[in-house]
């Protein structure tokens, strides 16, 4: 009697261990965890509570996640393709016809300019740190959102206001530390009470700085592959907006012209 109460004991406390398990790969998959080095500890849980809505509403993490290859065009200055899987960037100047292939993990990469490639190893690593400055700052613009809960980020709630149309939102602020190309930034999120979708924000060049540099409306969402994005800010577009499963490598290796197929959308 005593050896099956054991062995009753036994499988139950296996049953138990493989929900716990099961019930952790769940939250793991279909929640929000943030990144290494983001600022939980200094951060607001209605903040986080927030962020996390806003990333349920962009598609989720999990289709975040999946999303592969992004296609954009900057402001009608640059042209670049993302991989985000391996961190290869391509970013063509529509300026001057420079086009930089870089990796932002490794910052190794190729440029092509004035006609030739650089070779010279100053000018060349030059270049490739100012691509790679070039994407953290453009693709800011178009997928902030999910990087709400960034590595280096401290999120805060400020309080509530109204957007476009008397529309309700929660404002979050965000601050950064050790991370990005202008730490000393801060900026105000808008987040539409209703949609749950980022409405508006507004940069400060300075934590400090009681105005804001500028503020610009996030407006006009489209379904690309899984998630959403959106290009509206207003007076200036981020125009061009694709998401791709795959890609040929040659984009990422060759200045040769790129011709992107047709948008992906959602897959029913």
């Amino acid at each position: 009697m005593k050896q099956r109460t054991t062995f009753l004991n036994l499988v139950l406390l296996i049953a138990c261990l493989s929900f716990q398990m099961c019930q952790k790969a769940e939250q793991k998959q279909t929640g929000n965890p943030p990144m290494d080095g983001f600022n939980l500890a200094g951060s607001d849980p209605k903040a986080i509570q927030i962020a996390d809505s806003v990333m349920a509403a962009q598609g989720g993490r999990q289709n975040w996640d999946a999303t592969h290859y992004i296609a954009w065009n900057f402001f009608g200055a640059r042209k670049l393709i993302w991989d985000k899987y391996t961190g290869n960037v391509r970013i063509e100047n529509l300026k001057d016809s420079t086009k930089t292939l870089v990796n932002i993990n490794t910052g190794k990469g190729k440029v092509f300019k004035n006609g030739t490639e650089v070779t010279q190893p100053d000018s060349l690593a030059k270049y490739l740190k100012e691509g790679k400055e070039a994407w953290i700052n453009d693709s800011y613009w178009l997928v902030m959102p999910f990087k709400l809960k960034d590595s280096g980020v401290t999120l805060k709630y400020v309080g509530e206001d109204t957007v476009s149309a008397g529309r309700q939102a929660d404002v979050l602020q965000l601050t950064f530390q050790n991370v990005g190309v202008t730490p000393d930034n801060k900026y105000l999120v808008y987040v539409d009470k209703a949609s749950h979708l980022v409405a508006k924000w507004a940069h400060y060049r300075n934590v400090n700085d009681s105005a804001a540099a500028f503020v610009m409306p996030w407006q006009d969402y489209q379904t690309h592959g899984h998630i959403k994005l959106s290009g509206d800010r207003g007076k200036a577009k981020l125009t061009d907006i694709q998401v791709f499963d795959e890609l040929p490598e040659t984009v990422f290796t060759s200045f040769d012209p790129v011709t992107l197929p047709q948008n992906q959308q959602a897959k029913s």
